[in-house]
């Protein structure tokens, strides 16, 4: 198949780029290298089937002319600054739901009919029923990149309703492992390595989060294409456990190698918008035959000793 992709050099996309490739699809990455690095699609481009093509999603024209050829699209490009969200508000519906607008245009110019999106979790807002599942009532929105999100789906199940588009729908908890540019992970390793005697974090330490590992999560968006025929299909992905966020600093440190002292900012909540408790009820996915090869433990900790073998990254982050 010919695969569009886009955010190809980001977290997510590229690690997606390099299976997709593996498979034995050829692949055109569609990137503005904005938060994606170019360094990322080092093994990608060296193979000949794939194309890269350095542009903005908000501009229609390249990205029309693009995909053209497509068979499908994996929309993998968001602005993920949730935690900053409030300070540019303008950003949500820009590089998410509008965007994402742009690539449905695209789409139905180019007769291309299958896409997978990569929505969030956040969605939910602070869910009712834990674990959450697809079907779970949504509450009040709490965080603007969960609302833009969410208007994301809404644009693509009505397209999919109108234009006989099949879509897949991927709310995901938090990623980790190899390429992983920002986060917690990211930045208590930051700290850390700059003072390995204390370590701030936000909130009471007692927020309890799901996390999964990039090859789970890239083999769960393929497991699902593979098999799931409905319209609209929507999954949930994640583990079937999660941790406190004071279980995830000790974990880091240990790996680190070092003692810190802990702080905390107190409260039940990190910033306005962080959700105290995520946990979503995967079942869906994994009646497909997919499985969490990882448990969260072991992504972070593979997290960290990434970071440590790519330093480098911390210096581009705090150059952007």
């Amino acid at each position: 198949m010919h695969i569009f992709v886009t955010g190809a050099a980001g977290f997510i996309g590229s690690n997606l780029v390099d299976e997709l490739l593996r498979r034995g699809d050829s692949v055109l990455g569609f990137d503005n290298l904005s938060t994606g690095r170019r360094e990322f699609l080092d093994n990608a481009l060296k193979s000949a089937n794939f194309r890269f093509v350095e542009a903005d999603l908000k501009n229609t024209e390249t990205l029309t002319a693009s995909m053209q050829g497509a068979d499908a699209v994996f929309h993998m490009a968001a602005n993920a600054d949730v935690r900053f969200g409030l300070e540019h508000p303008r950003k949500d519906l820009e590089e998410n739901t509008i965007v994402t607008f742009n690539v449905l245009e695209a789409m139905r110019a180019n007769g291309v009919k299958v896409i997978a999106f990569a929505s969030t979790g956040s969605v939910y807002g602070e869910a009712q029923v834990i674990p959450t599942p697809e079907d779970a009532p949504f509450p009040i929105q709490t965080s603007l990149y969960g609302a833009s999100k969410l208007a994301c789906e809404g644009l693509i199940a009505a397209y999919a309703e109108g234009f006989g588009i099949r879509s897949y729908i991927f709310r995901f908890v938090s990623i980790l492992g190899e390429r992983y540019t920002h986060g917690h992970v990211f930045d208590f390793v930051q700290k850390l390595s700059a003072d390995p005697t204390k370590l701030h974090i936000l909130g009471n330490g007692l927020q309890r989060k799901s996390y999964l590992y990039i090859g789970d999560c890239v083999s769960a968006i393929l497991t699902a294409m593979e098999h799931a025929r409905d319209k609209v299909n929507i999954f949930n992905l994640g583990t079937k456990e999660y941790c406190q966020v004071k279980d995830s600093a000790q974990w880091i440190a240990e790996r680190l190698g070092v003692s810190p002292q802990f702080n905390y900012s107190g409260g039940d909540r990190g910033w306005v918008g962080d959700n105290p408790f995520i946990f979503l009820d995967t079942q869906r996915i994994r009646l497909l035959g997919w499985s969490a090869q990882r448990n969260i433990r072991q992504g972070v900790e593979q997290t960290v000793d990434w970071l440590r073998a790519n330093e480098w990254v911390f210096s581009e982050r705090s150059g952007r």
